[in-house]
């Protein structure tokens, strides 16, 4: 069996690698080609085209840089073509990946999607083609099952979430230094524009806690250097490299950047607080888009406002340092935090181990 997986992002090299896994427990035969990162190459992934190469936020950014994701499109399709793959995983990244799930089912290549695009968020009409060239989608939000039942007549297939096993398996913390001081963690993102946007803002409240250390998580695609440029005038900061869950691990507190992190501080039962800043001209357009209530995917399965978010104008140095005494200080908010914590990891546990549940299904679906 051949499979050719596509993840363009750091969140979707890490469930990527992990369902790869999975496949080869069960398909020890396989053949995996693929674009996606450093894990999913450990996995045993042939690796075509690193995600750093793929990440563009926003919509200036992605206007900016059409001409290389159309280069990109044409060369995916070209490898695809010459791979010859029994089937087409796709995990998340909808922009490049729906566009290769709709070539795909012209060409006759099966295609299975893992990690469903946010459609319920924006994008709705999208479900319409996803049905006609999606063979199997597998989704990893409880509430998108019913989401796609009751107001599309599409049965998916719920697995769990993937981040709930592979935080439940993190038992060493000592890949971070300790400090007397008491760490708290920046995660920044994961993409060029999107730390340069927020990384400055977090930085100036460090010089407000004295008596805190802090750490950031450097992401996997960036340099070293262009971190230490931005940290040199900061004396209580220090970074890691690929540590972010050793990091979380021995955290009192985190500053982080929408996305996937901001679940998996929650499953860390970090107090965070949520941030968000775009270019002004990606903000308003995605302000009149978005018709969800919350950015953080904490709050969105939870329904109401477990973690604070700041978004766009919000995001100020002091906003962030008055939210983060609160965090810090409040034992009434750790304590509803704690229980609110506790409902999501039970929500997200239900489907049981969702990359093994993922590979099951795919292997069963081939034959």
């Amino acid at each position: 069996m051949k499979y050719y997986i596509i993840a363009g992002e750091a969140s979707g090299d890490l469930h990527g690698s992990n369902l790869v896994k999975e496949i080869l427990q069960l398909q020890p035969a396989t053949k995996v080609r693929g674009w996606g990162g450093d894990l999913m190459q450990a996995a045993g992934v042939t690796l075509v085209k690193h995600y750093r190469e793929l990440a563009f936020m926003g919509f200036v950014e992605v206007i900016m840089n059409l001409r290389t994701i159309l280069r990109n499109l044409s060369f995916c399709k070209e490898d695809i073509l010459q791979y010859k793959p029994d089937v087409i995983v796709l995990v998340d990244y909808p922009g490049f990946n729906l566009r290769i799930a709709e070539w795909a089912k012209e060409q006759g290549i099966k295609v299975i999607y893992y990690i469903s695009p946010q459609v319920w968020a924006w994008k709705e009409n999208r479900v319409k083609k996803m049905k006609t060239c999606i063979d199997k989608m597998l989704v990893i939000l409880p509430f998108e099952k019913d989401y796609f039942r009751d107001k599309w007549n599409w049965e998916v297939e719920y697995v769990g979430h993937p981040l709930v096993k592979v935080i439940d398996n993190v038992t060493d913390s000592s890949a971070v230094p300790t400090s007397p001081l008491p760490t708290i963690a920046l995660l920044p993102g994961s993409r060029k524009q999107e730390i340069l946007k927020k990384l400055p803002i977090m930085l100036e409240v460090t010089k407000r806690f004295p008596n805190h250390r802090f750490v950031v998580a450097m992401a996997p695609g960036q340099e070293d250097s262009f971190y230490s440029s931005l940290l040199q005038p900061y004396s209580n900061v220090t970074a890691v490299r690929n540590q972010t869950y050793a990091l979380l691990k021995q955290s009192v507190a985190a500053l982080v950047t929408s996305g996937t992190a901001t679940l998996e501080t929650a499953l860390f039962k970090v107090p965070e607080i949520v941030c968000y800043k775009g270019s002004n001209i990606s903000y308003q357009i995605a302000k009149r888009l978005i018709k969800v209530k919350y950015i953080s995917l904490v709050n969105l399965i939870m329904d109401k406002m477990v973690v604070k978010e700041l978004i766009q104008h919000d995001l100020t140095p002091g906003n962030l340092t008055e939210e983060l005494t609160k965090l810090l200080n409040d034992p009434l908010r750790k304590e509803q935090l704690k229980q609110d914590y506790g409902q999501l990891h039970e929500l997200l546990s239900a489907g049981g181990n969702a990359s093994a549940n993922a590979a099951k299904s795919i292997v069963e679906f081939m034959g």
